[in-house]
């Protein structure tokens, strides 16, 4: 890289003096200035730069998994990626709390000069859940409209296009898909796990069944209780089962992803794998923080302002609430936890199959 002859100062390099002459208090204009205003607009400017490098972070995990092909190298510069990301979330929750040295009376003070503005406006947030995969089926309404209904046509018009475009969950799904690490010539892992599933659960109906310190009718209580969990193991098995779940909205991984990422956690021990472990495992915390930061908005949000509607025009909490809930995006990866079987029921692979799940792994080698 050439350097720069010309001497760099750390104002112009920060360009502090824009920065910090863009602090402009509705109030201010309006003839009587509240005091906590410009701490109201500081911390939402400092939002919207958080979610700049959110969104900064996410294109580049996002552009290193549309390749076709995937080396270890470029999981673990996701991971980290993620990881960054990770530590912007806690931030973002944080800085609730210094919103929250604010009362709501002090908030009263400069609120109803904010109307109609308001963070259901943010773009950066709304190109940020797309990306990531959000459903749009799951999307709560705007009242009665879509969530693009507050934007400005030419916001409406960025975030549109952010729907049509590959998510990092359709991306990752497609990764999964590719796991070479499914089928080899002496050992099918669907097939072994579904056995060694069937075995476990014979095992606890055994168990149960035949327990001498609980009477008949306790038993068969036991008994009926335990099919739900057959049940849940029965649909993920089966993959015709699995479609009908993705068709009826309980499930969005498909199954052959849903296979590769049951495998990656359950042989996550394996060098090879370690990884993609910790790169799905990754997921379930950004979503767990995002839900969390968004729990966390709600409550400030019922602090502030009761049951009084939004300045958005939503109605406060209970949207924010509801939302925390339903706004994930990697949920199919965190319910994977029910269908993991101890280590000691997993089947054995085969030595060539431990050999290519080592530091090193050549699709020629076995397939």
């Amino acid at each position: 890289m050439k350097k720069d002859s010309k001497s760099l100062y750390y104002k112009e390099y920060l360009k502090l003096d824009e920065l910090l002459s863009i602090q402009s208090p509705r109030s201010k204009e309006l003839g009587k200035e509240a005091h906590d205003e410009t701490l109201f607009i500081i911390v939402h400017q400092v939002y919207e730069l958080w979610f700049k490098l959110f969104l900064h972070e996410l294109d580049f995990i996002i552009k290193l998994f549309r390749e076709e092909e995937i080396d270890e190298s470029n999981i673990g510069r996701g991971v980290a990626a993620l990881n960054r990301i990770l530590e912007i979330q806690e931030l973002s929750i944080r800085q609730i709390r210094l919103l929250e040295t604010m009362t709501a009376l002090d908030f009263l003070e400069f609120r109803d000069f904010l109307f109609p503005a308001s963070g259901f406006q943010s773009v950066q947030f709304r190109l940020i859940e797309n990306k990531l995969g959000l459903d749009g089926s799951m999307r709560l309404k705007y009242g009665s409209s879509s969530y693009k209904m507050p934007l400005k046509k030419s916001d409406e018009s960025t975030v549109t296009k952010s729907e049509n475009q590959p998510s990092l969950f359709s991306l990752i799904e497609a990764w999964l898909e590719r796991t070479p690490f499914l089928e080899f010539k002496n050992f099918l892992f669907w097939d072994q796990y579904s056995e060694a599933v069937k075995n476990m659960l014979a095992e606890d109906r055994k168990r149960i069944s035949e327990n001498p310190n609980v009477s008949a009718d306790e038993k068969a209580f036991h008994l009926k209780e335990y099919a739900s969990t057959e049940a849940n193991f029965d649909a993920i098995i089966d993959d015709k089962a699995h479609d009908d779940l993705i068709k009826s909205g309980h499930r969005r991984l498909s199954h052959k992803a849903t296979q590769a990422a049951l495998l990656i956690f359950l042989y996550r021990d394996h060098p090879i794998l370690h990884l993609p472990f910790k790169l799905l495992s990754k997921l379930i915390d950004l979503d767990e923080s995002l839900t969390a930061w968004r729990h966390q908005h709600a409550l400030l949000a019922q602090r502030m302002i009761g049951t009084k509607i939004g300045t958005g025009g939503t109605t406060g909490n209970t949207y924010l609430s509801k939302a925390a809930e339903t706004h994930k995006v990697f949920t199919d990866f965190a319910n994977l936890s029910t269908y993991l079987i101890p280590r000691s029921a997993l089947p054995d692979l085969p030595e060539n199959i431990i050999k290519n799940l080592g530091f090193y792994y050549s699709p020629s080698s076995d397939s």
